[in-house]
C-alpha cells in the first residue's frame, strides 16, 4: 500500500470516529431538550377525554400539554410531569404547562394545550396561535 493510500485511509477512518453519533438515552435527550426553545403551532384539546398517554387524567381545567408522539415516543415518555414555559409569540403572553399527554398530529415544535392553560395566553377562538417554548428542569415547579 503506498503512503497516499495509507494516509486517505488513516483520516477517513478518523472522519468516521467523529460523524458517528453520540449514543445516549432518554433522560439524556430529555435534559438536552430542556436547553433548546422551540418555535410551532400552539393548539387546545380536551384532556378530560380520557386517560392521557403519560398515564394521567386530566380536566380541561388542568394546565396541561401534549407533546407530538414523535418526541414522546423519541424520549421514551421521560419528558411526562415536567413543565414547560410557553409564550405567544405575538402577544409575548406566558404560562406553564405540564406535559401529559402526546399528540398524533402535532410536530415536533408544536404543543395542544388544555383549553384553561391556551386561555392564559389567547382565546379559544383563535384555535392556532404561534408559540415559542421550553422544557423547564426536571423537577421544577411553578
Amino acid at each position: 500500500m503506498s503512503r497516499a493510500t495509507a494516509l486517505f485511509v488513516l483520516f477517513f477512518c478518523i472522519a468516521l470516529a467523529f460523524a458517528a453519533p453520540l449514543q445516549g438515552n432518554a433522560t439524556d435527550v430529555a435534559e438536552l431538550d430542556k436547553r433548546i426553545t422551540h418555535v410551532g403551532r400552539g393548539t387546545w384539546y380536551n384532556p378530560s377525554a380520557g386517560e392521557g398517554n403519560c398515564g394521567y387524567f386530566d380536566s380541561d381545567s388542568s394546565p396541561v400539554v401534549a407533546i407530538s408522539k414523535a418526541r414522546y415516543d423519541a424520549n421514551n415518555g421521560a419528558n411526562c410531569n415536567q413543565w414547560i414555559a410557553i409564550t405567544n409569540t405575538k402577544n409575548g403572553k406566558m404560562a406553564y404547562g405540564k406535559t401529559r399527554d402526546s399528540c398524533e398530529s402535532c410536530d415536533t415544535s408544536s404543543l395542544d394545550m388544555s383549553p384553561s392553560l391556551f386561555e392564559k395566553i389567547s382565546t379559544l377562538a383563535t384555535g392556532e396561535i404561534t408559540i415559542s417554548w421550553n422544557f423547564m428542569p426536571a423537577g421544577w415547579t411553578p
